[in-house]
């Protein structure tokens, strides 16, 4: 690995090491009280929203009226965004004239960033407007990733209140994640990532004239404004089809640690910010430690496998679909923390990595991208495992399972293994009817185990709301348009709504003092037996699928046979 990657990766570690604590405390106090900082200067943008929408922010909600309440926003956000990419023909803020998108394409990108997605089986800058790109998609990267952040909070309440019928207000929650959190981050970012050269324009593009060959039309847009939330949100969808990888979203060295620190920033805070309002920090940095030994354990099988040469390389390390600007290593870290995060951004192409760090990456997003994951989910995701390796304890030592003085019983229990189950039936399920049909295989670049890899990888991205490609398969089809914005929205609700209504039930159960049978919960030995669940629960469900797709191919590589 090139030395230069050294210095770069502790940077980016100890970057978010450091910006983390500050960033939880702030959010624990905006979300706890009405008296923060940040009141007294975006205050009155939050109180005006209210003022405007008829708003009661002090209305307690039921659990039922805060999903109601959460599912007709997102769905009102699917249908706008529909509508847009439909006649954007007509509308205004098109200089380069795009055309109207079809049904099916325009459904499954609806679909995707209402998810949190943001699949895309398009090219953005040839097929939409500035206008949908600015007034739909950004909008719906805010909405979509503040939803996912509202749907942590709720749960996180249910540990602290006792004997509740309501959870919390959510126009409240959203308008305060977005008016505090996103917002003033967002334009922060967005502009050092203009003073690096991200493109920020309404203009159409421009024409170069090389010294030789024909001119050249250069598309712009407004980039660094949706570039800035894709990545705090963990959202991913890029304006340039290439994403990352193209030099007007991604132009220095600084640019790219920005953008990388932008996905894990928020994901990372907020898990302290859980240990802070329950009022247990150590379950906090317990939960912390856990991921970033998960992140860090992939992101090493990764960095060697990347590393090696193969004999179908002639002895040489692969370096097709590498960002050569950066370097294998580089690129490696982008991979890692996008699929541990719910981010589908990318700054290199996935399917032409080495074999086995391309199945890092799918096994991230097989696990349910708790490893740090996305805004809101990802937390709730790792908090599932949590409660399944509570239940395992007590079942074998034959103590009443509880978590943070709230018995877990058979309700929370059936209601986990839903939000569990879903995206491995979704994915496995998915990719067996893509493998199975003539319309599924014809979409692959190449056969073999990679181009089952890239069948596996595209369903794990739509049912786990991440949105990477392995950037082989044609999606753009009747096919995969419509079975992946099924998939997108069924891995969604069943990351959301389970949740609520397990939330509901623990917010109503009165608080259990802690006794001598307590399992303690932020200790070494749990965390051991938390990572041991995850392995257990999370490889091993997938590993016959793998061991067809990145496992075979890997062995099959190392000897030079190549499909």
């Amino acid at each position: 690995m090139e030395g230069s990657f050294v210095p770069y990766f502790v940077l980016y570690f100890a970057l978010l090491f450091l910006l983390t604590p500050p960033l939880a405390h702030f959010m624990s106090r905006v979300f706890r009280s009405d008296h923060h900082p940040a009141d007294r200067f975006l205050g009155g943008m939050e109180r005006a929203i209210y003022r405007t929408a008829g708003i009661d922010p002090q209305r307690e909600m039921s659990v039922r009226e805060y999903g109601w309440c959460l599912a007709l926003l997102n769905g009102a956000g699917l249908l706008l965004v529909l509508a847009l990419q439909l006649v954007q023909n007509y509308l205004p803020l098109n200089p380069a004239h795009q055309a109207a998108v079809s049904f099916l394409l325009a459904l499954n990108t609806a679909v995707s960033f209402a998810t949190n997605t943001n699949w895309q089986a398009y090219s953005g800058e040839v097929t939409l407007s500035p206008l949908t790109q600015s007034f739909g998609l950004t909008v719906l990267n805010f909405l979509s990733a503040a939803t996912g952040l509202t749907v942590l909070l709720v749960l996180i309440r249910s540990f602290v209140l006792e004997r509740a019928t309501t959870v919390g207000n959510f126009w409240q929650d959203l308008v305060r994640t977005i008016v505090y959190l996103f917002i003033p981050l967002s334009l922060l970012l967005a502009l050092l990532l203009a003073g690096q050269g991200v493109v920020q324009s309404w203009n159409a593009g421009v024409t170069a004239v090389p010294p030789r060959g024909d001119p050249q039309f250069i598309p712009l847009g407004p980039v660094a404004s949706q570039v800035a939330i894709k990545q705090l949100g963990t959202n991913g969808g890029g304006f340039f089809g290439t994403n990352s990888a193209h030099p007007f979203e991604n132009p220095t060295l600084l640019s790219s640690l920005l953008e990388m620190l932008a996905i894990l920033l928020i994901p990372s805070s907020q898990v302290l910010m859980f240990g802070r309002m329950i009022g247990a920090k150590r379950q906090g940095w317990t939960l912390w430690m856990v991921m970033l030994f998960l992140l860090l354990a992939g992101l090493a099988i990764a960095l060697v496998d990347a590393g090696k040469p193969f004999a179908a390389c002639d002895q040489q390390a692969s370096l097709e679909g590498i960002e050569m600007r950066f370097g294998i290593g580089h690129s490696v870290l982008w991979s890692v923390l996008t699929t541990s995060a719910s981010n589908g951004s990318v700054n290199a192409m996935l399917g032409s990595s080495a074999p086995l760090t391309g199945g890092i990456g799918m096994l991230n997003i097989m696990l349910g991208e708790v490893i740090f994951g996305g805004v809101g989910v990802g937390l709730t995701g790792m908090l599932i495992f949590v409660l399944i390796t509570v239940f395992i304890a007590g079942l074998m030592t034959g103590r009443t399972p509880e978590y943070l003085g709230k018995k877990i019983d058979a309700f929370e229990i059936k209601m986990a293994m839903i939000v569990m189950l879903a995206p491995i039936f979704l994915i496995l399920v998915g990719s067996a009817l893509a493998v199975a049909s003539k319309a599924g295989l014809a979409s692959r670049s190449i056969a073999g185990p990679h181009g089952l890899s890239e069948i596996l990888y595209a369903f794990s991205s739509a049912a786990g709301n991440n949105g990477s490609a392995f950037a082989g398969l044609n999606a753009n089809t009747p096919f995969y348009n419509g079975t992946l914005a099924l998939s997108m929205l069924l891995g969604r609700a069943a990351a959301i709504f389970p949740i609520l209504a397990m939330a509901g039930k623990l917010a109503a159960k009165p608080k259990m003092a802690e006794s001598a049978g307590t399992l303690k919960t932020d200790t070494l030995l749990f965390a051991g037996l938390l990572i041991g669940v995850i392995a257990i629960i999370g490889v091993l469900t997938f590993f016959p699928a793998l061991s067809l797709g990145p496992l075979l191919e890997h062995a099959l590589v190392k000897v030079g046979t190549t499909f």
